[in-house]
């Protein structure tokens, strides 16, 4: 690799290497040390193609939820099975790994800043901005942008947009995935909102068991599928449909049937 070799968004990887070799060893603890990470279904992500591959997981944390598949993905690719043990895996971390975000959370601090170098496809939210919602016109440059990211390689998105549970899955998701035909991995993720505050930065908690379930590619027809077909197969994948709730009132499936019928990009 030349010293100044550059993915297609600018970075340079050398720069890049470094950022998530430091980043990947200042956080390993977080989920090996002073929490427990259990991973179940790691042995899927060393048999996947190098790119066009599309992560879909639930959310809890900003920042955390991102850094332990980092750690997966990469603990996986150098043969471990289910762990993240000696954290050596990222000596030759896999470069060509991106994760979609919020510009706005991206660019809040120097931190962001720096993870956003890591591997951020930072994109405009289109239904809030700001703490409000609003309502904004999808930006063509932003499917683009996940495009680009997908002819390169491994993309992670958290098709609910937010880290609240059981909210309704982004359309924009199933648009994407019929535009540009990746394999889809769904994850389901769980503990990190318990051991983390929000951005995932400050250990809450210690002595947490945190799970990661890696699961077979969705199966999706391109051609046939609606986006609505593919939102439901989301939904059930990454267990947010209501359906997983132990309890759940008749007001407030009234309210997420409602949600569903408005989704948004």
């Amino acid at each position: 690799m030349g010293l100044f070799k550059r993915n297609p968004f600018g970075h340079i990887l050398f720069i890049k290497k470094w950022l998530i070799r430091i980043l990947g060893t200042l956080s390993h603890r977080r989920f090996r040390g002073f929490n427990e990470l259990k991973i179940e279904g790691s042995e899927i992500i060393k048999n996947l193609p190098d790119k066009n591959v599309l992560f879909i997981s639930n959310h809890q944390t900003y920042f955390a939820d991102v850094v332990s598949m980092f750690h997966v993905f990469n603990a996986s690719l150098k043969g471990r099975v289910d762990s993240i043990k000696n954290v050596g895996y990222l000596w030759h971390p896999k470069l060509n790994m991106y994760f979609i975000a919020a510009k706005e959370t991206m660019t809040s601090g120097l931190f962001p800043k720096i993870m956003a170098y890591a591997g951020s496809v930072s994109i405009e939210r289109t239904w809030r901005s700001k703490g409000e919602d609003v309502k904004r016109q999808v930006k063509m440059s932003d499917i683009s942008k996940i495009g680009t990211a997908l002819n390169d390689g491994w993309v992670i998105t958290f098709p609910q947009g937010t880290t609240t549970p059981f909210k309704p899955i982004r359309k924009g998701t199933a648009f994407i995935i019929k535009q540009y035909k990746p394999i889809v991995i769904p994850i389901v993720i769980d503990g990190f909102r318990r051991s983390f505050d929000k951005k995932g930065l400050r250990i809450k908690k210690k002595n947490i068991l945190q799970s990661m379930e890696i699961k077979a590619p969705l199966d999706i027809d391109y051609e046939n599928d609606t986006p609505e077909d593919i939102v439901k197969k989301i939904e059930y994948a990454i267990e947010q449909h209501p359906s997983f709730l132990k309890v759940i009132s008749e007001e407030e499936l009234k309210k997420n049937n409602d949600l569903n019928k408005k989704r948004e990009w």
